[in-house]
């Protein structure tokens, strides 16, 4: 998988995460903060990852 893949898969799961944070806060769901504020960091994360093999790819 390249960078570019990791890093749009990465915006997308902390886009759908603060969907879910925002739901889970305007119906009182707790859990659903929960589980949105982890999608988020998953996100993050795989942002991450997309930015580290594209600095190696260029090297």
């Amino acid at each position: 998988m390249s960078g570019t893949s990791d890093k749009i898969k990465g915006l997308a799961n902390e886009a759908v995460g603060n969907i879910k944070q925002g739901v889970g806060k305007a119906t009182g769901n707790e859990e659903l903060q929960v589980k949105g504020k982890v999608q988020e960091n998953k996100g993050e994360a795989q942002q991450v990852v997309g930015k580290v093999k594209d600095a190696v790819d260029k090297h």
